[in-house]
């Protein structure tokens, strides 16, 4: 019989990522996504080196403003380590692109138009310097920074994300709250007593369901142990 772990687990990372990235379908739209309204952002209220945040569903995207309605920003996309066409790798990441990305690890600081960065979203400024106080650099130094990072690059959802690329360019050390808040929400549940019943139940559940194989027995045994010696 063949695992369907995987294959739930890629279905699971790809409706994540469109949830992250890919705004709601209108209503009647006919299943096709219209491109944001060009000027849509007054992108006078921008100055050189500002921090633009675009809250998503789940997560904040991140970029750079380069002036005249440019954005550097980092994105998953496994196309800059297969072929070096800037053309192709500089159109718009498709959904296959980026989670290929992700689970590759490979990513790209783009330039692209506000409209394209933001895609519709609402855009804060700069929302970030309150919690770094006297860290921010130049907006100039901001901004040669992240125009010397474009291009290629590795990527990790935890340790290398948009964040970390805004906040190193903008306040000098690469940080992401994100990240924080997801590994102590992490902590919170592996310290929590009723994951191990919750994950005995799972394997359980599993077993009955895919049967007796190392797959589910082992998962089933091992996980509840270490949250029990971990909490």
């Amino acid at each position: 019989m063949k695992n369907p772990v995987p294959q739930a687990a890629s279905l699971l990372l790809e409706k994540l990522m469109l949830l992250v990235h890919i705004r709601p379908l209108p209503a009647g739209s006919g299943g096709e996504t219209p491109p944001p309204a060009p000027g849509y952002y007054d992108t006078s209220c921008f100055k050189r080196g500002d921090l633009l945040e675009v809250p998503r569903t789940l997560f904040i995207h991140f970029g750079i403003y380069l002036g005249e309605n440019r954005v550097a920003h980092l994105m998953p996309d496994i196309l800059p380590s297969i072929t070096g066409d800037r053309r192709q790798i500089q159109q718009v990441v498709t959904n296959k692109r980026l989670i290929l990305g992700v689970i590759a690890r490979t990513a790209s600081v783009r330039v692209d138009t506000v409209e394209d960065f933001a895609y519709g979203g609402s855009i804060l400024v700069n929302h970030m310097d309150r919690l770094f106080e006297d860290q921010v650099l130049g907006s100039e130094e901001a901004a040669r920074r992240a125009e010397k990072l474009v291009g290629a690059t590795a990527y990790s959802l935890l340790w290398n994300n948009c964040e970390h690329f805004v906040t190193y360019c903008r306040y000098g050390a690469p940080v992401s709250f994100q990240t924080d808040k997801f590994c102590e929400t992490v902590k919170m549940i592996i310290r929590d007593q009723r994951s191990v019943l919750a994950s005995v139940l799972v394997g359980l559940a599993s077993i009955v369901c895919l049967g007796v194989a190392p797959s589910t027995t082992l998962p089933t045994i091992f996980i509840p142990f270490f949250l029990w010696m971990a909490g």
